[in-house]
């Protein structure tokens, strides 16, 4: 059973194509992500689906209902936005049950409701008070439980962890996708960050300059990306993308060696992109390549280390010690296995066997 389907759908706004032909299915339990840099239209496309703008052409269906001609009250879905959208004249139990009376549902119904949906939410004994007693993440359940309350066909979160602090923002992750889990509903969460992605999703929908670059799980696109600019968005630190030559089943400018069998598989001999997650290149007394220290980050368990090999720098993520002093010598190799190829021109990902 599919929650969502899109299929062609485009948007302008004046003379700019915002979302160019987005086809996409979603789960009916599945917790998509929708990922990309500002202006991407990750936004754009979550208020097509909730009916708040009009699409150019195109379809959705939610339930195996068409709805973009109808309005948002008609569609059964419910939108979380980043800011919270509370009243702050009202107290918790007045926000939750707000859009349960416009909907014109009996008084007794709309009271057990909102104790339901406050004690799922750990909101219990808040329901007094206003949104400005609340701290960010409390407003952020009474936003969520605004939206849950109306039992929805499909849940649009825009960015609603982006006014949170660090701490809070892994908690409330964790707390969305067991609420998720719990309520049995298809979502779609809109972020620019990759980490929510990577740690939220079934999928992601990785949208750039209006088109779904690529769709796949998680480890899908961080070890299969479909193109140079997924291999770049995806991954802290980010991948190592080296303008490189075959020569002689070498790669230049690193002299990496490469067995015969993935050049074939991939490239003729001359220029390609290749790109190398930092944890793949790891530094060892045996490596097989040469390299200066230029830098060396602390980040507790591991030193990321930047490295200079025949004018090239590369990262090295997985150093448990900082191997040596800036400027000195060390050893590293690359698992050839891992390494990714792109096209020099197109930017996509060359497949090998």
């Amino acid at each position: 059973m599919t929650g969502l389907v899109l299929k062609n759908v485009s948007k302008r706004f004046g003379d700019q194509q915002v979302l160019d032909r987005i086809s996409l299915e979603l789960g009916e339990r599945e917790l998509l992500v929708l990922l990309g840099p500002s202006g991407c239209g990750k936004s754009t496309l979550l208020r097509l689906i909730a009916g708040l703008e009009e699409t150019d052409q195109g379809e959705i269906m939610i339930d195996n209902r068409r709805v973009e001609k109808l309005r948002p009250r008609d569609r059964n879905v419910a939108l979380v936005f980043q800011n919270y959208a509370l009243y702050p004249h009202m107290t918790v139990e007045k926000n939750l049950a707000f859009p349960l009376q416009v909907a014109k549902i009996k008084a007794s119904e709309i009271k057990t409701r909102v104790h339901q949906v406050a004690e799922m939410l750990g909101l219990g004994d808040r329901l007094k008070d206003r949104p400005g007693q609340l701290s960010g993440g409390q407003r952020q359940r009474v936003a969520l439980g605004r939206a849950i309350i109306r039992d929805p066909a499909i849940f649009l979160l825009d960015e609603p962890l982006s006014n949170l602090d660090a701490e809070l923002r892994v908690r409330m992750r964790q707390e969305i996708v067991q609420l998720q889990r719990r309520l049995g509903r298809p979502m779609i969460h809109v972020t620019h960050d990759q980490t929510e992605a990577l740690t939220m999703a079934d999928r992601i929908a990785l949208l750039n300059h209006g088109r779904i670059e690529q769709l796949g799980t998680p480890e899908e696109l961080y070890t299969r990306p479909a193109s140079r600019f997924v291999a770049e968005f995806i991954g802290t630190p980010k991948i190592n993308l080296i303008d490189a030559r075959i020569e002689s089943g070498r790669l230049a400018p690193i002299d990496l060696v490469m067995p015969p069998a993935i050049l074939s598989a991939v490239a003729k001999p001359g220029e390609v992109i290749i790109g190398i997650r930092p944890e793949a290149v790891k530094i060892c007394e045996d490596g097989a390549h040469s390299a200066i220290m230029r830098a060396a980050e602390y980040l507790g368990d591991h030193y990321v280390v930047t490295l200079e090999c025949n004018g090239q720098l590369l990262l090295s993520s997985r150093a448990p010690s900082s191997p040596s002093q800036s400027g000195e010598t060390v050893r590293f190799s690359v698992d050839p296995k891992q390494v990714l190829f792109f096209d020099s021109v197109t930017g996509a990902r060359l497949p090998r066997t």
